[in-house]
Formats: structure tokens, sequence, C-alpha cells
């Protein structure tokens, strides 16, 4: 069965897409730790970061870059944060969190309630800026 994350790929689930590529799609978190956290996945379905080809990786990582670029251009911050976690859903994945303090990236913190207007302005935010 196809994870969470190659069914928003497929369109099959809604999601706030943040950009794409031939080999990427990056969209935000609904359950965020901070306003602009962004999700970003290689489109093929690997469950575990390191188990994606060498090319795989370097060119998710070079995309996750480009969509930080955006992030902390459209969302005041002091650094973007990165985390790879993996656990949660069988798909690999980078975390990319706007952060004003090292504890923004904590992921016991509560997670922030936006409303879809508010995820909207987000993803179109970050977006304009890619």
């Amino acid at each position: 069965m196809a994870s969470i994350f190659s069914r928003i790929i497929a369109g099959e689930i809604p999601c706030y897409k943040i950009a794409e590529d031939e080999h990427n799609f990056a969209f935000l978190d609904i359950n965020p730790l901070q306003e602009g956290h962004t999700l970003c996945i290689p489109k093929r379905e690997v469950d575990y970061l390191f188990d994606l080809s060498d090319e795989e990786y370097a060119s998710l990582t070079l995309f996750a870059k480009r969509v930080a670029k955006a992030i902390g251009a459209a969302i005041p911050c002091q650094r973007v944060g990165v985390a790879v976690l993996g656990m949660e859903v069988p798909h690999a994945h980078i975390h990319l969190v706007p952060l004003q303090k090292e504890s923004d990236l904590l992921f016991t913190n509560p997670k922030k309630q936006l409303s879809p207007d508010q995820f909207a302005d987000i993803a179109h935010r970050i977006s304009a800026k890619l």
C-alpha cells in the first residue's frame, strides 16, 4: 500500500504544495512545529533516507536547500532547521523548520494550530520566493 506521502504526490490527498521537480516534492506539514514547517520528499517511495541512491539523495538534499532558502526569505526566522527522523511515515523525508531558537525544533513541543487560509497564505509566500 502506498504511503500517505505517495498518495499526496499522486493528488489523492490534498496538501499545501510548496515546490515540485522531476524527482522531489515539498509541502507544508499539517502538524507544524512552526509556521512554514515544510516536508521535502523524494517522489519515489523509499522508507529510509539513507536507502536512496547517491543521485536521489543528492537531488533531494539540493532540492531541500532551495526550499529552505525560500522559507528563510518568506518567514521571519534566525535559521531554517533541518531534521530527519523517519519514524512516523515510511517514506523518506526532510523536515525544514523556521527557527528563532534551538528549542523550536523539539518535536515534543505543541504543534501550531493554523486555519486552511493561514496554511494557504504560508504556502503561497514560500512558493513565491522560489
